[in-house]
């Protein structure tokens, strides 16, 4: 089993429009009112740089932005990774498009649009990162995926590490393949130590599968989270901001065991306590 802290969290997702807003719905003190996603526009790439990205693009930076916002932390400096089902669904669409007719030239800029690490490397003009750099992807298990890599760097590095996991939907027909019911993305700056910013501490092991993921307690929220890959991570971000309004109240304390979908035979257990 091993601990991280989360420092600093970034959201966005239908009704969730920011950590900020977000958390009190996720922690069961406010009533969750769904709502389109809504993605800011960035102000940390150039102007020539934010016409070329696409929505996975956007969708990363604007809830990376807020995660080390949150955490006060240098963005430069902190090595990412990043994990999406889905990547650019629409420029993929396009591509396939042009593919299909009698002009098969595609754009340079549509076809590095269309790489999965796509997100990672706007993200390192837009911070001028020079820290390590992780693309992955796991179809419904990639948030758990992404969130394994991430511990595993933080424990052995012995440094802070971000997750950013995204995804988009596919315009048809891609959509009749494979249905991914919303824009959601998720943010997570993970820490070795605890820090006077830390949210929650997350302990974190895989172990055989056996049995249901965790679920949502509102049905709405549950759907979401069944609709979209990242949304997968919605039981643990309801358990931090829980954790965070623990942690605030003098002699309370609480934890939460959660399950989630990972590879082959095992699941990822996660465990959140307040710091």
């Amino acid at each position: 089993m091993t601990r991280v802290y989360v420092e600093g969290v970034g959201l966005l997702a239908p009704g969730l429009q920011g950590w900020a807003a977000g958390s009190p719905v996720l922690a069961g003190r406010e009533a969750y009112a769904p709502a389109p996603t809504v993605v800011p526009a960035s102000e940390l790439l150039p102007a020539a740089e934010r016409r070329r990205a696409g929505l996975p693009v956007k969708l990363a930076l604007a809830v990376g932005q807020e995660a080390f916002a949150n955490a006060a932390r240098n963005a430069g400096d902190t090595a990412t990774v990043f994990t999406s089902s889905s990547g650019d669904g629409e420029n993929l669409h396009k591509i396939c498009e042009t593919l299909a007719s009698a002009e098969r030239e595609i754009s340079p800029t549509r076809f590095h649009n269309s790489v999965h690490n796509a997100p990672a490397g706007y993200w390192s003009i837009a911070v001028g990162a020079r820290a390590a750099s992780a693309s992955l992807c796991g179809h419904d298990a990639s948030f758990a995926v992404g969130l394994i890599d991430a511990v595993a760097q933080v424990a052995t590095e012995d440094t802070a590490v971000a997750l950013i996991s995204c995804d988009q939907p596919y315009p048809q027909p891609l959509d009749g393949a494979r249905h991914i019911a919303a824009s959601v993305a998720i943010g997570l700056v993970l820490t070795p130590k605890p820090s006077s910013r830390s949210l929650a501490a997350i302990d974190i092991t895989l172990a055989p599968k056996d049995g249901a993921e965790s679920t949502m307690d509102d049905a709405r929220l549950e759907t979401l989270r069944l609709g979209v890959p990242s949304a997968r991570a919605l039981p643990l971000l309801a358990a931090i901001a829980k954790a965070a309004v623990i942690g605030g109240i003098a002699g309370k304390s609480g934890k939460a065991t959660l399950d989630f979908e990972y590879t082959g035979a095992l699941k990822l257990v996660a465990s959140v306590s307040p710091c």
